[in-house]
């Protein structure tokens, strides 16, 4: 499917969706926990569903209400799954799954797209075998999933790379069910809100943990039991800095709804970061934010993506509507996500007009550039997906971005969101 996109403001108020990190942690610990669980707001699509099926594939009995999951736990009493858990585009699932498959006495394959087959995977395998499962790759010297992982995990010492977060969160979420105590030295410890989101769950679930402010060694003592309980998951900071930034670069007004001031979702820095453009964005009671768009963007400065590499896509696009140079720097685990998310933006903000190139380890965006018409690919890219469609918002023509469902993965919704505040986009099926 193809979205064509023509240039517009946003007005209106504009729903976020629940958090995709919250929603597989969430049905995640549910399946490990012991009794009855309820998720309200899940995200129920993409990623959301993959770690649905993981959870049921592990034994878990979930019944899908509208606007809630109703899971019963195992109690860390998992089954074995009776096939290949294909985990789809689904990252955070096939990372955090696989620490879980380390504690059933039994194989599990676990594999996914094209995209996942293609990303690392091999720091966590070797993780799990210091710690007493058995861990191997069916592709040697490719180091991606298909992973083949059996248990039963025991605990003991292990040194992790930190860069990407999803493997320190991986092992501290499967530790405690092990049966002695685990210590997790992490080595470059980056995306540390995704970790502290991790810490934030085991803990109302009646985890106890020890763990220093700097995020580089854990303590779990093994033999712990989850426990179940009812539990709100709040809006996508990362989702919502999509329709943000488009409001931003246009002449909008959109207040976003359902949003988490408190939560340790390290994406609303994104508010911050847009304050420092110089945009008008307005904190309106518990769960508001309005952007007025309009205002002259200032860049001329850096912002350093250790911790927030998913805004990299929405970003790099405000940045081409900021005056001045602006750098983003720490990039290499921006590389690793779906696709090669600094090569792909460059590319493709180039191609319509914009100025985008490395120096070194940063990417650099020269600002202002009018934003041309033309057809971009999405690369299959939720994030880009978006990205670019705010992109077109903000454009001098039409834009079409293509192969632009993935944008569901993360925000089921999203064109018809838009599409209430006035976007002018229609969804065309690719010929």
């Amino acid at each position: 499917m193809n979205v064509h996109v023509k240039p517009g403001p946003l007005k209106g108020n504009l729903q976020v969706p629940g958090s995709k990190s919250h929603t597989i942690r969430s049905i995640l610990l549910a399946t490990l926990a012991d009794g009855r669980s309820c998720i309200t707001n899940p995200l129920a699509s993409g990623d959301g569903l993959s770690a649905l099926a993981a959870a049921r594939a592990f034994g878990a009995l979930v019944k899908e209400e509208q606007s809630c999951w109703i899971v019963q736990g195992r109690g860390g009493e998992l089954q074995v799954p009776e096939t290949v858990l294909d985990t789809g585009n689904s990252g955070t699932t096939t990372c955090l799954f696989t620490s879980v498959a380390s504690l059933v006495d039994g194989y599990t394959v676990i594999t996914g797209d094209e995209q996942i087959r293609r990303r690392p995977i091999l720091p966590l395998v070797n993780a799990l075998n210091c710690l007493g499962a058995t861990a191997f790759l069916t592709r040697p010297g490719q180091g991606c999933p298909p992973v083949v992982v059996r248990g039963v995990l025991e605990g003991g010492s292990v040194t992790i790379e930190g860069r990407n977060s999803q493997y320190v969160s991986s092992l501290l979420l499967s530790a405690p069910l092990a049966k002695r105590t685990t210590i997790i030295e992490v080595v470059n410890a980056l995306e540390k809100p995704y970790v502290q989101l991790t810490l934030d769950w085991m803990k109302r679930l009646g985890i106890e943990i020890e763990n220093p402010a700097d995020y580089t060694r854990f303590v779990v003592e093994g033999g712990q039991r989850y426990q179940a309980g009812n539990f709100t998951i709040p809006a996508d900071w990362s989702a919502a800095a999509f329709p943000m930034v488009a409001a931003a670069m246009t002449d909008s007004d959109v207040v976003l709804t359902g949003l988490d001031f408190s939560d340790s979702q390290g994406d609303k820095r994104v508010v911050e970061i847009l304050r420092t453009f110089g945009a008008c964005v307005q904190k309106q009671g518990d769960d508001r934010l309005r952007i007025v768009g309009g205002q002259r963007l200032q860049g001329g400065f850096s912002i350093d993506l250790s911790d927030i590499p998913d805004s990299l896509p929405a970003l790099s696009v405000l940045a081409t509507q900021a005056e001045g140079r602006t750098v983003f720097t720490n990039l290499v685990h921006v590389r690793q996500k779906e696709t090669d998310r600094v090569a792909q933006m460059t590319a493709k903000l180039n191609s319509l007009g914009c100025s985008l190139h490395l120096e070194r380890d940063c990417l650099v965006v020269e600002g202002p550039t009018p934003i041309q018409g033309g057809t971009v690919s999405s690369a299959f890219d939720h994030r880009i997906a978006m990205a670019l469609v705010a992109a077109g918002l903000a454009s001098e023509g039409e834009v079409v971005v293509t192969d632009a469902q993935c944008a569901d993965v993360s925000f089921p919704g999203f064109f018809s969101e838009l599409a209430a505040c006035g976007a002018d986009l229609s969804l065309v099926e690719a010929s």
